[in-house]
């Protein structure tokens, strides 16, 4: 079928008004050893999610990535090939995963073996034995992977900003060394198991085709007796952005360099939120923002700027990255200071808002719309002390930012003075342009 001059013109209909977020039916209960557990009514399939969020800020960077690497490596009662056959009866799998705040227990199965997932993962948290064939092997891994990840331009271009973010905080290094990881033993591993994994502080997260009580009573049943008189300890707040000099990371012979900035951000929960989301969006948080336009469609210095705002526990930053040709180094970061004053001396145009408010609504639609989605959400939410209802709270702020707003937040937290800039790159190549826009402290990678 050809498409007439006429079809092939005819203009996209109008995006209707925006839907009301609905929240799903939801349920939770503190048990007796401290464990919160949040479940949530999503009937799209036969399935249920599980998060397990721990707080782990402040762990040994080494042994944490390694206990993540071997939680699931067998118990006192299963291997680590019996732990995934009985998931897999009941359609399931656990993973696990490290950050700078917490310890992560993901997985999902068939709603009919929620009890036995559950008594899978009571199983690990009280008896994980960390074998030393497993940890061996994990280990070496951990290693290559470490290794790879530091010959990537962008791997160091982010380490070089953590720590220009954060200098002394906890947050600062978020990678361990390869001499770290080698040196981690199986004792040490159990050690940390009995010091940090424990309920207190903990939160389940259960979404899926099941009757919210049903979840909370099969979660008690399984989870009741998991104790633990370890200890949590506690991330001192991110210390305020402080600009000075541009930090110029010398990666001689680079036939790219690595754009990074860092700006302040405020939490979820602060007045601003909505307001900064909004100018992010507009600045370059997604495709039609005006610094893709600007050094992607018009100048074609880069193929995909990007920038977000990364919450923590211990505060929020706003975050822009681009990897750039050498020889445009210098321009591409005038245009990106360029683009950062504009958004307050040149507030967004109504339509121009109005776009990225309905990006902004679609994608928290859209995160909700699956059970793994709503279940991520839920518990990266309730991590940070909030529950599903601060998404309607949100949506509604969202919907009600105006162009005054976003301009105030811009000249309040995106100013180009307030910036802290990272280039990794080839400094002799870079550094005389770089030094012509502003002051610039070189360093080796």
């Amino acid at each position: 079928m050809t498409a007439t001059a006429e079809t092939a013109t005819r203009p996209l209909p109008p995006l209707g008004p925006n839907r009301r977020l609905k929240l799903p039916k939801q349920a939770e209960r503190t048990l007796d050893n401290g464990l919160t557990v949040i479940a949530v009514r999503r009937p799209a399939v036969p399935l249920v999610e599980l998060r397990l969020w721990m707080p782990f800020g402040r762990a040994h960077l080494a042994r944490g990535a390694m206990l993540a690497q071997t939680m699931l490596a067998g118990t006192a009662e299963l291997t680590a090939n019996q732990i995934a056959a009985e998931l897999q009866k009941v359609g399931g799998g656990l993973s696990a995963g490290v950050d700078p705040d917490r310890l992560m227990l993901s997985g999902a199965g068939l709603v009919t073996g929620l009890d036995r997932m559950l008594e899978i993962l009571a199983d690990v948290l009280t008896g994980a034995t960390y074998p030393g064939d497993w940890v061996e092997t994990e280990r070496d891994r951990l290693v290559d992977r470490i290794q790879v990840a530091q010959s990537q331009p962008a791997h160091l271009a982010r380490t070089a900003l953590l720590k220009r973010i954060y200098g002394r905080h906890p947050y600062a290094v978020q990678t361990p060394e390869p001499d770290q990881v080698r040196a981690v033993r199986p004792p040490v591993l159990r050690k940390l198991h009995s010091e940090r994994v424990h309920p207190a502080g903990a939160v389940l997260v259960l979404v899926g085709d099941v009757q919210p009580e049903r979840a909370l009573d099969a979660a008690e049943r399984a989870l009741a007796g998991w104790g633990g008189d370890g200890h949590s300890a506690d991330l001192p707040p991110a210390p305020p952005l402080e600009p000075g000099p541009l930090l110029l990371v010398d990666r001689p012979g680079s036939v790219q360099s690595s754009l990074r900035l860092a700006l302040p951000a405020v939490p979820r929960t602060h007045p601003d939120h909505a307001a900064l989301q909004l100018a992010n969006l507009v600045f370059g948080g997604y495709f039609s923002s005006r610094w893709v336009e600007n050094i992607r469609e018009d100048k074609g210095y880069t193929y995909g700027p990007h920038s977000l705002v990364e919450h923590s526990v211990a505060g929020s930053v706003l975050v822009a990255g681009a990897e750039v040709a050498t020889e445009v180094t210098a321009p591409a970061l005038l245009e990106t200071m360029y683009e950062l004053g504009r958004l307050a001396a040149l507030p967004p145009k109504p339509e121009e808002l109005e776009q990225a408010r309905q990006y902004a609504l679609g994608t928290l639609q859209l995160g909700m719309s699956t059970q793994a989605g709503l279940a991520s959400l839920t518990s990266a939410y309730a991590g940070n002390g909030l529950r599903l209802d601060f998404l309607a709270e949100h949506a509604a702020r969202l919907a009600k930012a105006t162009v005054d707003d976003v301009a105030e937040v811009a000249a309040r937290y995106l100013a180009p003075a307030r910036a802290v800039t990272v280039v990794l790159g080839d400094a002799e190549r870079v550094a005389e342009p770089l030094a012509a826009l502003t002051a610039v402290r070189t360093e080796s990678a």
